[in-house]
């Protein structure tokens, strides 16, 4: 059974609160879930976040699992696709669909390559036309893959 939330965002092992913070931010304007998967490189417990001013994060479906397995089991019959600057598919090459997991990995190394390739279908890069930087920040990745697909699911409900 497919999870009721439009689309899920999964963030791998992320590093840096100001990058989950922004996620979080956009999860909660749009009623996404997010999922923080694995160790994380800041804290979210409630001290933390009333010290951050995150007045926004009681609004956050927020899921924590441990790893990628335990993410996986729990969105069954979801679909998952994998970001990477390494994937060979653009991200606006899929028709996406209520209950679709966008998963992203840490800033500082990206998801793991083995999961990148034997998931080379659902694998996704957001194209980049200049090679000066080695890749786009986890919150702009997010928001841009985000909003593609709110724009096609959404767009099909309004019968647009």
């Amino acid at each position: 059974m497919v999870d009721a939330c439009l689309i899920h965002i999964a963030l791998y092992k992320p590093e840096i609160h100001p990058n989950a913070g922004n996620v979080a931010r956009l999860c909660a304007a749009n009623g996404l879930a997010l999922h923080l998967v694995g160790n994380l490189g800041f804290r979210i417990d409630d001290r933390s976040v009333r010290r951050a001013g995150l007045d926004y994060w009681p609004h956050v479906d927020l899921r924590r699992e441990q790893d990628l397995d335990d993410l996986n089991s729990s969105l069954p019959g979801s679909r998952f696709f994998y970001f990477s600057t390494h994937a060979k598919r653009l991200y606006t090459d899929v028709e996406y669909s209520t209950g679709d997991c966008l998963v992203f990995g840490p800033e500082s190394r990206g998801l793991p390559e083995d999961l990148v390739q034997s998931n080379s279908e659902n694998s996704l890069k957001i194209p980049m036309h200049t090679s000066n930087v080695r890749s786009l920040n986890l919150a702009s990745a997010v928001a841009i893959a985000a909003y593609e697909a709110l724009r096609q699911i959404l767009g099909r409900k309004i019968g647009r």
